[in-house]
């Protein structure tokens, strides 16, 4: 992540390391979640100084995000909603829960490419405690958390093997994690495509309520607006998110 600095007439970035629980997120990990300060003008040129891939960077606002001048809109038609619950029960599943950790990092990434939940990188794994299922030695489910602003934690990453749907692991696995965020005084809170409807009602089924609706904007530099547009929009998969928005 990147805090942004007013010196000399110029803005740049400033980088940081982020700590989630006891995990720290790569300085150099160019493909971390950035935010601006607030929606000021200042603010908005600022996000031209930081390091931004072609996956682009990824902003979810209350309202659509209007781009600084050097950055490109390259999807900005993505309604979702933030959820958050206030109360979860966890009953003990019908399958064995394993913690994930970095030795599963490489399954992990694996899995999300192939299911696509939403912004899952090389690192993600690293922002919070996440948790799985195997099936032969094959990670075949897992769920875990992201950002944590304060009294708060995301629950994300949240996805199951095409081969291995509709057998409840999903659904028990966010369970557990938004059981575990409550216990420690925490609110969870997620996010999801507002047509994804079958989504939603899963996730109201398990104590999540509509917080509010967002909107979707991917920026990116002019030279990767092509390479960001035939990589599509967030993740296919149950709860694809992105970074949670104020308001």
């Amino acid at each position: 992540m990147a805090t942004l600095q007013h010196r000399d007439g110029r803005y740049r970035a400033r980088p940081r390391v982020i700590v989630y629980g006891n995990r720290r997120a790569d300085r150099d990990q160019r493909r971390d979640f950035h935010a601006a300060a607030d929606a000021t003008e200042p603010s908005r040129i600022a996000l031209n100084y930081l390091d931004i891939g072609p996956e682009g960077l990824w902003c979810l606002e209350r309202d659509p995000v209007e781009p600084p001048p050097g950055l490109l809109i390259t999807h900005h038609s993505a309604p979702c909603v933030q959820m958050v619950a206030d109360h979860v029960i966890a009953p003990k599943p019908e399958f064995e829960v394993l913690r994930l950790g970095e030795d599963e990092a490489p399954a992990m990434l694996a899995l999300a490419r192939l299911t696509e939940p939403g912004p899952f990188f090389e690192h993600t794994h690293r922002m919070g405690n996440f948790i799985g299922v195997k099936a032969r030695d094959l990670l075949i489910a897992m769920a875990g958390e992201r950002l944590r602003p304060e009294g708060y934690t995301e629950v994300s990453g949240v996805c199951t093997h095409p081969d291995f749907r509709g057998r409840g692991f999903a659904g028990g696995l966010m369970r557990i994690v938004a059981a575990r965020i409550l216990a420690r005084g925490e609110v969870p809170f997620l996010h999801s495509y507002a047509e994804n409807r079958a989504a939603i009602a899963l996730y109201e089924t398990l104590g999540f309520r509509l917080r509010s609706t967002m909107t979707l904007t991917v920026l990116t530099k002019p030279d990767f607006g092509a390479s960001v547009a035939g990589h599509g929009a967030v993740g296919h998969g149950i709860a694809g998110h992105s970074v949670i928005g104020h308001g």
